[in-house]
């Protein structure tokens, strides 16, 4: 038995699928609306010069850093037709924060909601996508960025309100 198998043996705790093993999208309409807040990290590594050349604005492609946080805004709000069995949610705010330190960029993504279902995957998304603007913004000065480390921080509604 593979990994993948084992996983699909063991289907009835994974809330994705129904009785007959089928995909399902998890019906949250019994659920309380509540307010839901999810913060995501992740980091981008650049090299000194890279840094440098942001930090004065000398980017032959603009402000990767600017640019970033507004696509990270625009990925949050299309997180449902990104992942498949996402619930659609409505935001009530996305924020993207950027942070030079000595070996790249940190991100920090903030999702805020009432809703029915958590906002994780929303600034999961935000922060993925903004580490992802910048990797494209840089690439041009610099060819072997990383990203890394993209992590849920913390979440705060639902369930953990009960707490």
């Amino acid at each position: 038995m593979n990994e993948f198998d084992a996983i699909i043996t063991n289907r009835e705790q994974l809330s994705h699928y129904d009785e007959s093993g089928r995909v399902k999208m998890v019906d949250v309409s019994e659920k309380d609306i509540t307010a839901r807040r999810a913060v995501a990290a992740g980091k981008v590594l650049l090299s000194f010069k890279t840094l440098e050349k942001l930090r004065i604005h000398d980017n032959p492609k603009g402000s990767p850093v600017e640019i970033a946080r507004i696509a990270g805004i625009m990925a949050a709000k299309r997180t449902s037709e990104l992942i498949p069995l996402c619930h659609q949610l409505e935001l009530s705010k996305v924020d993207i924060t950027a942070e030079f330190a000595a070996d790249g960029i940190y991100l920090t993504a903030e999702a805020v909601t009432n809703a029915r279902t958590g906002v994780e995957m929303e600034a999961l998304t935000a922060v993925s996508v903004a580490a992802l603007t910048i990797y494209d913004m840089c690439k041009a000065i610099q060819n072997d960025i990383a990203i890394g480390e993209i992590r849920l921080v913390s979440k705060t509604g639902g369930r953990s309100l009960k707490k």
